[in-house]
């Protein structure tokens, strides 16, 4: 089942592209899987889906505006696009058959793909044609085009290797589609598309932060294409220890989505000032730049709970208070004995007064004591 939302992923979400232009046929026949087509085909340009198709429709699905334009101007794209969909059922589901017979397969679900197209440099004009098949969520035969023959990465797929190698009407037949016929129908997808698949679109950038002891994040997210780098600097300077980048990620409305992380623990704040976020994108001269500032930074983090911050702040102005009164009594009888001439006429009675005033002074002074480390334990 990691392999029908692997197909998901590849029909309904972009994906990181290369510089490169590229055209991407995708069909998947499965066993086994209920509730889902036998067989499903997808096209993509430049990662984006173009097509569509299953075994349960009769037709091929345009998935672009500019798609639709393309089929109704040049017929033989849909005619090709829906060859390769439906008639290549009967070869997906015989070769499905032989291998759950030859690996003693039965009753469970099994997945048998393939990816076939090119990528096209427009500046080197630079063809690579590609073909290769699937099993299971493992690689299973990939054409040399150099050689002209399958390389069979899985031992159980030698067999097969050995019949499609001898197939030499097959192999020149995929070699011409992948070296002629499929960059021309790559080349007409850019023209028609040019305004959707050649777009830049600049992203908004925000620092991010979990917790105030963890990393920040620098978001980048909106942008179109995908080739973009990110990177933190200081002082001016690209810098790479305690930074983690991460991948760019799909958006649901075909834009794209990266961030990169930066790692402040042996940061002091004094030199935050230093330290600042790069974003660019390729194709757009001016860079987008976040200084790092922890007035910007967007967290949801919430302190964890404690103490009521009212009563706890009334308990403690009334200790200050009850010890700041001890202290003034205290004060007064020592200033009226050494000033006054007062002279206690029962010593043991004023002894056992100073004890008591004392002993309250120093209840005070611990319960105060106290509750301070019990402030300092609840302070976020």
């Amino acid at each position: 089942m990691k392999l029908i939302v692997l197909l998901n992923l590849l029909i309904f979400c972009h994906v990181a592209s290369t510089v490169k232009h590229s055209l991407k046929m995708f069909s998947t026949a499965t066993s086994g899987v209920p509730n889902f087509p036998e067989l499903v085909g997808a096209a993509m340009v430049d990662e984006v889906l173009t097509g569509y198709c299953d075994i349960n429709n009769k037709a091929a699905e345009p998935k672009q505006d500019w798609v639709r334009k393309l089929l109704k101007d040049e017929p033989q794209i849909l005619v090709l696009f829906s060859q390769e969909c439906f008639d290549t059922q009967q070869f997906f589901r015989a070769n499905l058959d032989s291998l759950k017979q030859r690996l003693n397969q039965t009753g469970d679900v099994h997945i048998f793909q393939r990816i076939i197209g090119c990528e096209w440099d427009d500046e080197t004009v630079e063809v690579v044609g590609f073909s290769q098949y699937g099993y299971d969520g493992e690689d299973f035969l990939v054409l040399d085009l150099q050689t002209l023959t399958w390389t069979a990465p899985k031992q159980q797929a030698f067999i097969t290797k050995l019949r499609w190698d001898n197939d030499k009407a097959r192999l020149e037949n995929i070699k011409h589609y992948l070296i002629h016929i499929c960059p021309d129908f790559l080349k007409k997808h850019l023209h028609y598309g040019r305004s959707s698949l050649q777009r830049t679109e600049r992203p908004s950038v925000s620092l991010l932060q979990k917790t105030p002891s963890s990393p920040v994040s620098c978001h980048a997210t909106g942008f179109y294409p995908d080739r973009a780098m990110m990177f933190w600097r200081k002082d001016g300077e690209e810098i790479h220890e305690d930074v983690d980048l991460g991948k760019i990620l799909p958006n649901h409305d075909g834009s794209f989505q990266m961030s990169v992380e930066l790692n402040l623990s042996s940061v002091t704040p004094e030199d935050w000032r230093r330290y600042d976020c790069v974003f660019h994108l390729s194709g757009v001269v001016d860079d987008i730049v976040t200084r790092l500032d922890k007035a910007v930074i967007r967290t949801n983090w919430v302190p964890p709970a404690g103490f009521p911050a009212g009563p706890v702040i009334g308990v403690v102005v009334g200790l200050l208070l009850l010890l700041l009164l001890a202290v003034c009594i205290a004060g007064l009888f020592i200033w009226r004995r050494n000033n006054n001439g007062f002279r206690p006429a029962n010593s043991k009675y004023y002894t056992v007064k100073y004890f008591t005033l004392y002993t309250i002074i120093y209840i005070l002074i611990y319960i105060f004591t106290l509750m301070g480390e019990q402030l300092i334990s609840c302070s976020p």
